[in-house]
């Protein structure tokens, strides 16, 4: 099953049209995604029933531009270092546990939504995004898929001076400005992939290919990911987990290089499709300017 959001509305992908869930299933569904994970095993079963009817596509075809394929979420964990290649290229010590941090509800995007750059030192980061279908707490990692509603693409942006401030360092802020979250193009269940665990993943600018690399080379697994969070932490349905990113990030090239206004960084997951995000010209952003600030008053 393959989820799109288009209005607003939850609408099911088959081949190259939109089919409206709420219309088609006559209210039995509603369009809201955040109300379907709780009948996620139901509404699965009902749309492979629909394959057999032919005319659903006429009667409740939705079109229109694709949104981000999932509600705003209660909560948004990240993973850093989680890719062997990345570890090696920032010269890190391979971690021992995931590295968790979050990126802030309100970066979310969907597709070709433009990012407004705040500054100049943007770095891209493709990765894995994984939804919640249920709540979860301290489940096992051979139980964790069984928990996920689907999978996206997504792009974890980040501010690199910001992101790097400090002794205590602020990830949560740099990778949290407007549009610093594109997530899209659907939401897809893990049955529409032959193998959910080893997916090819990769990013380029403006069609120049900056990271390629496979899910399967994370440190820690998706089930392992899942187990170890909500040993934690609850986690509930709709909850969103970005996986972490393969090595070819920019902070890391010789030169360095960082996204521009006019650039167009597309990703693309292995079975889930691919995201367009164009970069603009942002509000700036300065925090010496703010630091200065507090000394003059």
């Amino acid at each position: 099953m393959r989820i799109a959001r288009v209005g607003g509305r939850a609408a099911l992908v088959r081949g190259e049209a939109l089919i409206d869930i709420e219309g088609a299933s006559r209210g039995r569904f509603p369009a809201n995604l955040n109300e379907l994970y709780g009948r996620w095993t139901e509404l699965r079963e009902w749309a492979a029933a629909l394959e057999a009817d032919a005319g659903v596509e006429a009667r409740h075809g939705a079109s229109g531009p694709l949104e981000m394929p999932i509600e705003p979420p209660r909560q948004v964990f990240a993973i850093g270092a989680n890719y062997a290649d990345h570890v090696a290229e920032s010269g890190s010590a391979m971690p021992e546990m995931p590295l968790v941090f979050t990126k802030f509800p309100a970066c979310l995007v969907g597709p070709d939504t433009p990012v407004p750059l705040p500054t100049s030192r943007v770095d891209w980061e493709v990765e894995l995004v994984v939804v919640m279908a249920r709540e979860t707490h301290r489940v096992g990692a051979e139980d964790a898929w069984s928990h996920v509603a689907g999978l996206c693409v997504g792009q974890d942006l980040s501010e690199r001076p910001l992101q790097l401030m400090g002794t205590a360092a602020q990830f949560s802020l740099g990778k949290s400005f407007p549009g610093f979250g594109p997530v899209g193009p659907y939401l897809v269940t893990i049955d529409e992939l032959a193998d959910p665990d080893d997916l090819a993943i990769g990013c380029s600018v403006n069609g120049e290919v900056m990271q390629q690399g496979r899910t399967g080379d994370m440190v820690f697994s998706v089930p392992e990911l899942i187990s170890y969070l909500s040993a934690i932490s609850p986690l509930l349905p709709g909850d969103v987990v970005f996986t972490g990113t393969p090595a070819g990030v920019g902070v890391f090239r010789s030169p360095r290089r960082y996204l521009r206004p006019g650039d167009v960084l597309e990703s693309w997951i292995e079975g889930l499709g691919s995201l367009r995000s164009p970069m603009t010209e942002g509000p700036a952003f300065d925090w010496r300017a703010f630091a200065r600030s507090r000394t003059v008053s």
